[in-house]
């Protein structure tokens, strides 16, 4: 492959490998040779993943490693080759709806899910399609989705590949030939969940636990995160974010506590919300497991909840002891949440210094437009400044660690006018990245203005998103010049957010909202994909474009990074699919 380095695509998939002379001495680490198999997926185990630095060829999890940052120590492809990028292979999926998954690669073969749960397993190097594996989705099922048929991804873990199915079953397959093992329903199949998040697999005491939330919040759902036996596939544990029917016994006293902060009403005919449709992160030190728990069933409080209260835990990141489930802490970051405004955005964990004192973190940068550092350990409040246009509060008490709401942000007395963030949020599901090379925070940010206004004839039903706002109110202006003035403030960006100073450092401007997730390198490089079809290579150190590639369909997907046989490539799932919001 002289004279360029190969990227891969899946719409598909982009690749990189660069000259090997061009890798930067002392910035890759070796793989660790011990553990490498004939059969990849056998190897991974919990203390493989601890050692992700060492075995930096592959892209294990997730977020590369538990604690989610998305940053590679690989540098063979580096600011100084990044233009040398060219497709190595590409892989045309059979159907044409979104395209949202983390590849897993392990050893040289790629995991990867595409629409309606489908999985399939490639070689990393050729793209030859090794099994491929159709878990049979019920098309009626996708009535229940807010936003298309889209998967976020597998885990693998011991010879074994984890996938959530839309229509709420966890799945397990034979990572060598793609044969189911098990398969267990994780949901009540008489409501409307839906899953379309990655598992994630943690190690709990002498056996791994693959976890899995859901969705369905605006259909009228409760919402939950479970564990399950990896080998088994056996219910270990089982955390609501939201309390019940208060006159049947709670499962636990968190939750009684948490029903305090309902005021009246009836939320639990309509679900609540809170589901755990996306992010979570784990430390094994700690052994907390991190999750993000989305918005209100309906999203107006004053139906499901009249007489206030920050109503718990909508809208807040919960950890839970990773062994039984257990409650240990909470931080919500939308008190009384009424605006769509999920906590379930990408989580990242890292070590900061702050203020002369080494702190364990957690960072999030949740739909409300304020980004957020919190202690992991205690979840005590460290401090939040807005990454975003956020008309809905004016800034978040040091103090109280709770945001100060605006005049007129809430609809209870009529329409709002404009707000930023609306219900697409500062920033959705698109993962960020942290570099511990810049110190930096790269967020895929978005400016989209909102017009809440109650629906006073709110009806529950199944069959529709039930928000009791109403949506005509937030539609465009039909007068034409109008409607192009409030198209202008419609745009998206990245954030290079420095999160100890709490500040943006620079911004790469882009021309609409809904772009792709970010990958950051040690090569200074960070890598985003475009609602206009573009997959780009920036400089980290100032967000300055490098290269770029036409995939020729929008990227909403994160990329990844990965090196077979001493070359690296980059690849990223292409396809924004029919349904192109997340709200």
């Amino acid at each position: 492959m002289q004279g360029f380095i190969p990227f891969i695509v899946l719409v598909g998939i982009l690749s990189g490998c660069g000259e090997q002379s061009a890798q930067p001495s002392g910035t890759d680490k070796a793989p660790d040779e011990s553990v490498q198999s004939t059969h990849p997926s056998q190897t991974i185990d919990h203390q493989r993943v601890l050692k992700a630095d060492q075995h930096s060829d592959d892209w294990m999890v997730h977020g590369r490693s538990y604690d989610e940052q998305r940053h590679s120590p690989l540098a063979q492809v580096n600011a100084d080759n990044a233009d040398q990028l060219g497709l190595a292979w590409h892989f045309d999926l059979p159907t044409n709806r979104g395209l949202e998954a983390t590849p897993i690669v392990i050893d040289g073969v790629m995991y990867t899910t595409g629409s309606w749960s489908m999985v399939y397993a490639f070689d990393a190097k050729t793209g030859e399609k090794l099994w491929f594996y159709d878990p049979k989705v019920d098309p009626a099922w996708a009535v229940n989705l807010c936003c298309d048929v889209v998967n976020r991804g597998v885990a693998v873990w011991q010879g074994q590949v984890f996938v959530g199915a839309i229509d709420g079953r966890l799945i397990a397959l034979n990572a060598e030939t793609g044969e189911e093992a098990w398969s267990i329903q994780t949901t009540d199949t008489s409501k409307p969940y839906s899953i379309t998040g990655a598992p994630r697999v943690i190690q709990s005491n002498d056996r791994a636990l693959v976890v899995i939330g859901n969705g369905g919040g605006e259909y009228g759902v409760r919402g939950y995160v479970s564990a399950f036996d990896a080998k088994t596939g056996e219910q270990v544990w089982r955390f609501y974010t939201v309390p019940g029917d208060p006159s049947l016994p709670f499962e636990n006293d968190d939750l009684a506590a948490a029903a305090e902060t309902w005021g009246g009403g009836e939320w639990w005919k309509v679900g609540g919300g809170g589901t755990v449709w996306d992010s979570m992160a784990y430390d094994p030190q700690l052994n907390l497991l991190y999750i993000g728990v989305g918005n209100g069933s309906p999203w107006n409080r004053t139906l499901r909840s009249p007489a206030g209260g920050d109503n718990l835990y909508l809208s807040s990141i919960v950890a839970l002891n990773a062994d039984t489930g257990d409650y240990v802490w909470h931080y919500q970051t939308t008190p009384g949440e009424s605006w769509d405004y999920t906590a379930t955005q990408h989580i990242i964990l890292a070590d900061l210094d702050i203020e002369g004192e080494s702190r364990k973190v957690l960072m999030q940068a949740p739909k409300n437009g304020f980004f957020y550092v919190i202690d992991r350990v205690s979840g005590e409040f460290i401090s939040a400044e807005k990454y975003t246009a956020a008309t809905w509060a004016s800034h978040v008490d040091k103090q109280t660690g709770r945001p100060v709401e605006a005049e007129g942000a809430r609809y209870e007395k009529g329409a709002t006018g404009l707000i930023f963030p609306g219900p697409l949020g500062g920033h959705n599901w698109h993962p960020m990245s942290f570099s511990p090379d810049t110190g930096l925070v790269y967020v895929p940010a978005q400016e989209i203005p909102w017009i809440y206004e109650a629906d006073d004839d709110f009806v529950y039903s199944r069959d529709t998103w039930n928000t009791g706002t109403n949506i005509a109110a937030a539609a465009a202006p039909e007068v034409e010049a109008e409607r192009n003035e409030l198209l202008k403030l419609v745009r998206g960006h990245v954030s290079a957010w420095d999160p100890v100073k709490q500040q943006e450092r620079w911004r790469i401007q882009h021309q609409g909202p809904w772009n792709g997730g970010i990958l950051s390198t040690a090569g200074n490089l960070i890598f985003q994909g475009s609602a206009k079809g573009q997959f780009v290579a920036y400089s980290a150190d100032e967000g300055k474009p490098l290269w770029s590639f036409p995939a020729q369909t929008g990227i909403v997907a994160a990329p990844i990074t990965y090196r077979v046989d001493g070359e690296q490539y980059v690849a990223v799932m292409a396809g924004w699919g029919l349904a192109r919001i997340h709200i």
